[in-house]
Formats: C-alpha cells, structure tokens, sequence
C-alpha cells in the first residue's frame, strides 16, 4: 500500500523524541504530515478527530524504563481502526528495557496494527553541561538512522506481501512488566532567584503545569515528572537540580552509561 498521510503522535518535553518522529517521516517522504503534540496540558484536552487512512508515528521518552505515566493517560485519548503505526521510544543512553513493548501493547489496545519500531538515543534529562549524558543526541548520525529508517517503512508497506509480512512485531522486553518505571522522588528542580529574570518560560514548556509565575516562579513538588524541559530551555540557567539523591544519579549515569550506544529498529532491516 502506498502511505498518502502520516500523523506523528508525540509526548516529548525536551523535544528529542519529536525530532526522531520529524526525520522518520521525512524518509518516508510524505508530503501529508500532521501533529498531534501531547506534551502540554493544553495538548492533552484536545479534541482528537478519528483517525482515517493515515499511518501514525507514536512516540515517547523513556523514564526508568517504561513510558511516562502522564504520556500513557494522554496516548489513551487516540482510537483507531486498525491504522498502521510506528512506535518509538527514546532514552538516555542507559536501557529501554521494557518501554517500547509496554508501547506496542497500548498501540494494539487503541486500535492500531505496528508494523516496525524502534528505540533511539536522546539527551539524558539529568544531563547538564558540566555531568554530560549523551549530551546532543539525537546527532547527525541518529538523524540519518531515522531517516534510513522511514525509508525501510515506506518500502515495507508498499511490498507485494504486504500485510502478510507484518504479523505479530516482535519486540524486546518482559510482561508483567519488570521495569518500575521512574523512581518515586518527592524533588523538582529550583529556581536560583538571583539569576531568575521571571520571563516565565520554564512554565511553559512544563508538561503538566508543575509551575507557575507569581512574584517569583513556584514549583509544585507533587506534579513534576523530573523531564527537566524547565532546566534545559532556561535562558539564565536559572533552573538547576539540588538535591543530592538526584545528583547522584546524575553522576552515576555519567560514569556508567558513557559508551555510545545506537538505535535498534524492530520490524525492517537496515
């Protein structure tokens, strides 16, 4: 079949799981892409029209091994009629462990038929210049993995066989899940009042309105996920991460996860 629409579906507060979507669909060469951005609240109240004839992107960062739960809750607004979709999951350069087959799972459960996946290599969301964690990745080669890799899409859905060829996508991870998910830890970044010009900025790039700007920026401790977006899109460096638990797992994933890992693609050959 020949794929005339693409709609990327994304949760992606740093914005590497959207530029890995971005460059799949441009080589699949589609001119008809649409996005469904789930990322803010805003986007997560929207009014999602069925889906039609398109094949759907869906994406998501991975946060101790499995999808953040707030991605899943919005991924649950979309239906489908049995429409054609690519799964993606984006990590830090440690282990995706069990998130893109938790992915899969509730692409199937929504309606939808995966043909191929992958699991692409993103900017650590504790990594900050000074402890790097695959610091500027996705990096041309990533890029052009994704690239290569809609290509190797579009080819397979327009093959003779197909959909013979699609049953049953294989991916790697365990059910019941193993992985716990990101640990539970009651921090959030801080704001440094000093350096703070309260140009609000970190509120809006929060995914789920932890922040708000009153006098000074204020943080509900309860409603942030730790993707760090507030940090790494604060034009004074003013956000920053305190608290030594943190830290430390900032330093360990530094020193441990520091070979370069590349993305691994399910359901085509490349």
């Amino acid at each position: 079949m020949e794929v005339k629409g693409v709609r990327l579906i994304y949760f992606s507060p740093t914005g590497t799981t959207r530029r890995i979507l971005e460059s799949i669909a441009e080589g699949m060469g589609v001119e008809d892409i649409k996005h469904i951005n789930l990322t803010l609240p805003e986007g997560s109240r929207q009014t999602l029209a069925p889906f039609s004839d398109e094949l759907a992107i869906i994406g998501a960062p991975v946060y101790g091994g499995r999808l953040p739960v707030d991605a899943v809750d919005r991924f649950r607004q979309l239906k489908a009629g049995n429409n054609l979709a690519v799964l993606i999951v984006v990590y830090g350069n440690r282990e995706f462990e069990d998130a893109l087959l938790e992915l899969k799972n509730l692409a199937i459960e929504l309606g939808f038929s995966p043909v191929a996946g992958g699991a692409f290599i993103g900017e650590h969301s504790f990594a900050t210049e000074k402890v790097p964690i695959a610091n500027g990745r996705p990096d041309n080669l990533d890029i052009q993995k994704a690239i290569n890799f809609g290509v190797k899409v579009r080819d397979k859905v327009a093959a003779p066989q197909f959909p013979d060829a699609t049953m049953d996508l294989k991916i790697p991870g365990r059910f019941p899940y193993e992985a716990k998910g990101a640990r539970t830890m009651a921090v959030a970044p801080v704001t440094i009042k000093e350096s703070c010009t309260v140009c609000g900025t970190c509120a809006g790039v929060c995914p789920t309105a932890a922040i708000s700007i009153n006098e000074n920026v204020e943080t509900k401790i309860e409603l942030c996920i730790r993707c760090c977006a507030c940090i790494k899109s604060c034009p004074e460096k003013a956000r920053v991460m305190e608290d030594e638990m943190w830290k430390n797992i900032a330093g360990w994933l530094n020193k441990n996860c520091t070979a370069r890992k590349e993305p691994q693609i399910f359901g085509v050959d490349m």
